[in-house]
């Protein structure tokens, strides 16, 4: 239970109310609308109302949910939106609401067409529409040009949309510009029309202004309306800051909206996507904040803006310096929904960090990278509730993330924790993997570490564990979370090669012509080649993959096509090694082409592998004969984060988790800690 400090409250601006008309929101802090990938059948379900409900019991002002909420039949759902075209949504939004404001916070839904950023062979395959014909290039459609007919049919589309929302009991939406259909009429690249709706700023302001004027004229004076759009296309657009203050000064003198929500750049591309309106990991903090302060002084009405606004040093110099009233912490709110909770009571350093990863941005979302529990409000807490049987003795061999968090998890729960690191310093394989543009993954190890300490986890490093060390310590649950070792798995001349562990860890140094092979996809190979880069080396890269960084999220594929060109690497795809072998103190290396059947050779002075890794299962494998569940981890209980059935036989139980099992990412490892440690 979190008890607010007045002192605190008082003082910070974060968290003073604001008030827009007849609504007063609690503090400065929101989460901006995304399409999180909860829905159900286009409709707000349990599951989607917990995720923004968890939220709104940690505290935060404002919750803007339905990212790209779609008004017309013609606007498909391809990203997993909600369907606000249909009155089916009221009765969901009305629940939602009351669970919402029963717990103080605000409630507002995006409702936008996509227009041309739609896709014609989703649902109900019809064409996608646009301002002009004008191809769309991260979702391929080529637009019918919109007629007086259409235009009249959206702009009552949105106005119905509206309406549902009011009848649901929101308190507020926006529309959404940026790229989407109205976006496409205010920007001169997408809209070329020569009628009213075309050329000069005030005609292309046409689309919006009847959107709006029928948005208002149904839902009345008492329900807030505002528009999400972008302050600046960025350098090689036409839409710029004088261009987009002009626009909403039209829109304000109009009377069309209530508040601004500010954006920046295209999302014309991916890389534009992931690198202006959703900029993630190796990116500054709060990017945009100084011109979209310079639109709010110029707009005169309340701006709300998220943008890698991560930490809350950063959204509390843009709200106490006026550069936005509302600070959207979306992806923050993510890793952790109780930040406004955590800082008006004093434990501020108790805020779990959103370290930028993008793993909320995957087709796995709203997953965490950092944080397992988020979208799965249902089976599992955000708060760690209090064991009934507290006080087991609890080892955790292993101080990776999957171990850091199984310790932290079960002090939590208030039991005897002690956890074991062989290497000098706790983190596994993210002290691997944090190096270059990802050196802010040691934030999740940062903040387990502090997490152990304040809950007097007895911790130690250097500490190798055998069978009978673990066993002298007579525990009642022993979770082993050893990891995995680097596997080559190259048919011939497996002992000649590298693993890229070896290369991040400086333990190699590499020069002359290296190949670097790629088998999974991740971030592994991809960072040993810049290191090889870095080390003044000559690199060549094959991936069994048919793009680089295929198991990555779109932001970080981005991320490394750009470094790839600016290194000057051109990847071979879909391309694997059969072997390797010695060749006048070099290395032939054999390679196959899965594209046509075809073997080639590459005589190269170092080979760079990564396949994953294999557990280290010794240890595990001593144990299991002496536990009382021969070390068997029952996957219905896991998968529901149910507890583990007791076992017949009297002595400790044994678990394995993360890449002790099989080679996974961090979000995996974590989970199982969770639901594992959370039931002790």
């Amino acid at each position: 239970m979190y008890i607010p400090d007045p002192a605190i409250v008082a003082k910070d601006p974060l968290l003073q109310p604001l008030k827009i008309k007849h609504l007063t929101i609690r503090n400065r802090i929101m989460s901006t609308s995304h399409a999180c990938g909860l829905e159900e059948g286009g409709m707000p379900g349990d599951a989607y109302q917990s995720y923004h409900e968890e939220k709104a019991k940690g505290g935060i002002g404002l919750s803007m949910f339905g990212g790209s909420s779609n008004v017309d039949i013609d606007s498909p759902n391809i990203f997993r939106q909600l369907n606000v075209g249909t009155d089916e949504i009221i009765p969901y939004l009305q629940r939602f609401s009351d669970r919402m404001h029963a717990q103080g916070a605000a409630l507002m839904c995006q409702i936008s067409h996509l227009g041309r950023r739609g896709d014609p062979y989703a649902a109900d395959r019809l064409p996608t529409i646009g301002p002009s014909v004008i191809r769309e290039t991260a979702h391929r459609s080529i637009p019918k040009e919109m007629d007086e007919h259409d235009i009249a049919r959206v702009v009552k589309a949105f106005a119905a949309a509206a309406l549902r929302c009011k009848e649901g009991g929101l308190d507020g939406i926006e529309t959404h510009a940026g790229g989407h259909l109205i976006g496409q009429f205010l920007s001169p690249d997408m809209n070329r029309r020569a009628d009213r709706f075309g050329g000069s700023l005030e005609n292309r302001c046409r689309f919006v202004l009847m959107v709006h004027e029928a948005i208002r004229k149904a839902v009345g004076d008492d329900f807030l309306v505002g528009i999400r759009l972008t302050v600046d296309e960025g350098p090689h657009n036409s839409l710029h800051l004088e261009d987009c203050i002009r626009i909403c000064q039209i829109l304000k003198e109009a009377g069309a909206v209530d508040f601004f929500n500010a954006i920046y750049g295209s999302m014309e591309s991916v890389p534009a996507l992931a690198k202006y309106n959703m900029p993630g990991m190796g990116t500054p903090l709060a990017p945009w904040v100084e011109p979209v302060g310079v639109f709010r002084s110029e707009v005169g009405l309340p701006v709300f803006h998220a943008a890698r606004i991560a930490d809350l040093a950063s959204a509390r110099y843009a709200v106490r310096e006026g550069k936005v009233d509302m600070a959207g912490m979306t992806r923050a709110q993510i890793a952790d929904p109780h930040i406004v909770v955590k800082m008006a009571s004093g434990r501020e350093e108790e805020i779990r960090p959103c370290v930028g990863a993008t793993h909320c941005q995957s087709q796995h979302r709203p997953s965490c990278l950092h944080n397992p529990v988020t979208g799965r409000e249902l089976t599992l807490k955000h708060v760690i509730p209090k064991s009934d049987k507290p006080g087991r003795r609890v080892v955790v061999v292993g101080g990776g993330p999957g171990g850091l968090e199984a310790a932290r998890v079960s002090a939590a729960r208030g039991h005897d924790v002690s956890i074991y690191e062989a290497a000098a310093e706790f983190g596994g394989q993210i002290l691997v993997g944090a190096h270059s543009w990802r050196r802010d993954l040691k934030g999740i190890v940062e903040w387990r570490v502090a997490e152990l300490r304040r809950l007097g986890v007895n911790m130690h490093t250097n500490a190798y564990m055998n069978e009978n060390d673990i066993a002298a310590l007579s525990p009642d649950v022993v979770i082993m979370a050893t990891g995995g070792l680097p596997m080559i798995d190259v048919r011939e001349g497996e002992a000649l090669c590298t693993n890229t562990w070896d290369v991040l860890t400086g333990q190699v140094s590499l020069s002359g012509d290296v190949l670097v092979v790629d088998g999974t996809g991740r971030h592994p190979a991809p960072l040993a080649a810049e290191r090889a880069i870095e080390m003044g080396a000559r690199v060549s890269y094959i991936s069994v993959d048919a793009v680089i960084a295929e198991e990555l999220t779109y932001s970080e594929r981005t991320r490394w096509k750009q470094l790839f060109l600016k290194y000057g690497i051109q990847p071979v795809t879909e391309t694997r090694l059969i072997s390797v072998a010695r060749q006048d103190n070099r290395l032939l290396c054999k390679l196959f082409c899965d594209l046509s059947q075809d073997v080639s050779t590459r005589l190269v002075d170092h080979v760079v592998v990564e396949h994953g890794s294999v557990p280290m299962s010794e240890v595990y494998d001593a144990l299991r004969g002496h536990s009382a569940n021969d070390g068997v981890t029952d996957l219905e209980a896991l998968a529901m984060a149910a507890p583990q059935p007791v076992p017949p036989a009297p002595g400790f139980t044994l678990h394995r988790i993360g890449d002790a099992v099989a080679s996974r990412n961090i979000h995996s490892a974590m989970l199982e800690a969770l639901r594992i440690c959370s039931t002790l």
